[in-house]
């Protein structure tokens, strides 16, 4: 009977061999398959997100409008201060990313020195010219994120006067006076910004800026006590705007 057995067992691993392998070259055939029929799927499907994004980019049309805003900080200074502005700015939008800019603004200042009496008056308009950029990755979004920069000039005309000056040898006080003395300043402004769409044409937004001269021209009595637009000289290095837009 052990011969018989030992036939047998033979025979049945013989058998088992030829299936195990063929098992085993019919799963991995599949697996292959599969691989083979999903490289093609996901390549579609990412052509089909290039050519989308591609689409988006070529419908986005350069010139998207231009909005007006006006600053409501200035005139708010005008009313609790002795200086300030009123100024409107016209924005260009080009693909929701870049934002060229020119505003334009008249600045006053009507100052007294407490312990001198000594006045300053003046009143010009300024200029600036720039370009925003919208740094959100999402550009169409209602809300938008920007920094930019300004080149800015004005020209303008001071009255400074003093009720007098006593002289220390010969007694008596002469009066001090300045009329229309000549100036004109330039200067660079870093400009960070939000904005948000709130309904319709309708804008809201803060405007943070850096201010730097570039050159001036004081006239001979040496530093100015406000540039209109620039503000107080000396101590006004950073600025804050607050921008109601309209889209147009």
């Amino acid at each position: 009977s052990t011969p018989w057995l030992l036939t047998i067992i033979t025979l049945t691993m013989t058998h088992r061999r030829p299936t195990s392998t063929f098992i085993s070259r019919l799963a991995i055939s599949v697996v292959m398959l599969l691989l083979v029929m999903a490289i093609p799927a996901n390549a579609q499907k990412r052509n089909a997100a290039t050519k989308k994004n591609v689409a988006e980019r070529d419908t986005v049309a350069l010139f998207r409008g231009f909005s007006v805003s006006v600053d409501a900080v200035g005139p708010v200074m005008m009313a609790v201060s002795d200086y300030g502005q009123y100024e409107a700015a016209l924005h260009l939008n080009l693909r929701d990313r870049y934002f060229p800019v020119v505003e334009v603004g008249y600045g006053k200042a009507d100052h007294t020195e407490e312990n001198t009496q000594m006045s300053y008056k003046t009143s010009a308009p300024f200029f600036r010219a720039g370009m925003d950029f919208n740094v959100l990755k999402n550009k169409h979004d209602i809300y938008r994120l920007y920094v930019g920069a300004r080149y800015a000039f004005t020209s303008y005309k001071y009255d400074l006067a003093s009720p007098g000056v006593e002289d220390p040898v010969w007694g008596g006080v002469t009066p001090y006076e300045v009329k229309g003395a000549k100036c004109n300043y330039h200067w660079l402004e870093a400009a960070l910004g939000v904005d948000v769409k709130l309904v319709g044409p309708l804008h809201l937004g803060w405007s943070l800026r850096y201010k730097q001269k570039l050159t001036a021209d004081e006239g001979k009595l040496g530093k100015s006590w406000y540039v209109p637009g620039f503000g107080k000289t000396g101590t006004t290095a950073f600025g804050a705007l607050f921008n109601i837009s309209l889209d147009i």
